[in-house]
């Protein structure tokens, strides 16, 4: 194949990761607001896409962690960075199916690993920097955007306890619209630019740029504007887990998770962090539930996302690694591993048609999210 054309196809992949990264995380910032009432599913999702699209230009502190952190560039060519994009794409999809909101980050991370390790040996990945950028975030995330939003939550409900019920509802309301807001404008600033650094490195690779280059104009508009349309579709499944499943959430909750965090993911994209904005905006939602007194979080929910955020990586980086020992095999490998990625994202988006999420059922209670009946 071509050098020139699998450069093109690496790109059209990591464009596809990333509108998948779109509509996967869209319930990172809208969720609770769409959960509580104080935006409609589609206005939601609307905001959400402009904000991630303008996140996109405020920093590449995140992309250059990607470009030039994780793995050696000198030891990467595209067929190995497509192959972890596949294996990106196929977690992200099969985690959507099951309404799950697993890393999308980590999945990238993962794929690139598992692609990188088995086409260059693991010499050419850089594991001080992953435990440094993406393990350590990935664990200490969560616990703070969680202790930030219980302690927030609680503050919030003795300061107001003694307000009329009505006035409380309707100005969290309009501050839920604000955090949820930041939510999505700070996710900009952090998922979009993984994108970026993906294509950085592709095009590193390919020796169209220097090693070390930052993302071009170009390449940060396209992952702004492929993140925005991914967010407008919006990921219903998942935005109904976080917004329904996991606990029942009132709108000072909402706005205590939002604003919590926002302010990690905020924070970690100057400092160059690639974290999960999954991971963080649900330990958020956690944390507000339990600042809520008498709120109930369901720990089965909560459970099965951890066992999904412990099997990302790992099961990611083997569909990269499979895919990369078939796609370094020559061009035809390259073809059947494309092949076979579009035939297995059909298959999951038709399977998803038979029960289907969408915005006018999403606030609908989920069986499974049922409160059981107290005894009189």
């Amino acid at each position: 194949m071509d050098f020139s054309l699998i450069v093109l196809v690496v790109i059209v992949a990591a464009l596809a990761f990333d509108f998948t990264n779109g509509f996967h995380d869209t319930a990172n910032a809208m969720a609770t607001s769409i959960a509580t009432g104080a935006l409609k599913p589609r206005i939601a999702v609307a905001i959400s896409a402009v904000l991630n699209l303008v996140g996109a230009f405020l920093s590449i502190e995140v992309a250059k962690t990607i470009s030039g952190g994780i793995v050696d560039d000198t030891k990467v060519t595209p067929v190995v960075i497509f192959a972890g994009l596949v294996g990106a794409i196929i977690w992200n999809l099969v985690t959507w199916l099951v309404g799950l909101p697993s890393s999308s980050s980590h999945a990238l991370f993962g794929g690139l690993i598992g692609a990188t390790w088995i086409a260059s040996g693991a010499d050419a990945v850089h594991f001080g920097k992953v435990v440094e950028k993406v393990l350590i975030p990935a664990v200490a995330s969560p616990i703070v955007a969680g202790i930030v939003a219980l302690v927030g939550t609680f503050l919030t409900y003795r300061i107001t306890s003694k307000a009329k019920e009505g006035v409380v509802r309707s100005s969290f309301k309009t501050g839920q619209v604000l955090s949820a807001s930041l939510v999505s404008l700070a996710h900009g600033t952090n998922d979009a630019q993984k994108t970026m650094g993906v294509i950085t490195l592709t095009l590193i690779a390919g020796g169209t740029l220097a090693p070390g280059s930052n993302p071009p104009l170009w390449v940060i508009f396209a992952c702004g504007l492929a993140i925005a349309l991914g967010t407008y579709l919006g990921g219903w499944r998942i935005i109904q887990t976080m917004g329904k499943k996991l606990t029942e959430i009132q709108t000072p909750q909402g706005f205590a998770a939002e604003t919590s965090s926002a302010a990690v993911i905020l924070a970690s994209s100057h400092l160059g962090f690639a974290l999960s904005t999954t991971h963080v905006t649900s330990g958020g939602v956690i944390g507000s539930g339990l600042g809520r007194k008498l709120a109930e979080v369901r720990w089965g929910v909560a459970g099965k996302m951890v066992i999904a955020w412990v099997l990302t990586l790992p099961a990611a980086a083997i569909v990269g690694a499979v895919a990369a020992a078939i796609s370094t095999r020559g061009s035809w490998g390259t073809v059947v591993v494309g092949a076979v990625g579009v035939l297995v994202a059909l298959g999951i988006w038709l399977t998803s048609r038979r029960n289907p999420v969408t915005a006018e059922n999403i606030n609908d209670e989920p069986e499974a999210a049922q409160p059981a009946p107290v005894a009189a």
